[in-house]
């Protein structure tokens, strides 16, 4: 790249959407509307076992999106975040 001047410049990429964030809110995503083949979670789970209590962490990171979706589409959204909720009341309880 060259600057107005004709040298050398430096190029610079910026992306905002960048994050740094929790690995299991990534990995809850992929089960959200369907998720991947089984072999993807067990080659996951070998490489970098997830810590005890996941499968609730999962369900409330994924009540976010859900309670996004019923916000936005009303329906049977609003019915899944109820279960959600009630699941993950009955599990702190």
């Amino acid at each position: 790249m060259l600057n107005q001047d004709g040298t050398a410049g430096r190029l610079l990429i910026f992306d905002p959407t960048c994050y740094y964030g929790d690995r299991e809110c990534d990995l809850a995503m992929t089960k959200l509307f369907g998720g991947y083949p089984a072999a993807f979670y067990d080659a996951y789970r070998a490489a970098y076992p997830l810590d005890a209590g996941y499968p609730t962490r999962r369900e409330l990171y994924n009540l976010y999106h859900i309670l996004n979706h019923a916000n936005m589409f009303g329906g049977s959204y609003v019915r899944q975040a109820e279960g959600m909720m009630e699941r993950l009341l009955s599990a702190v309880r």
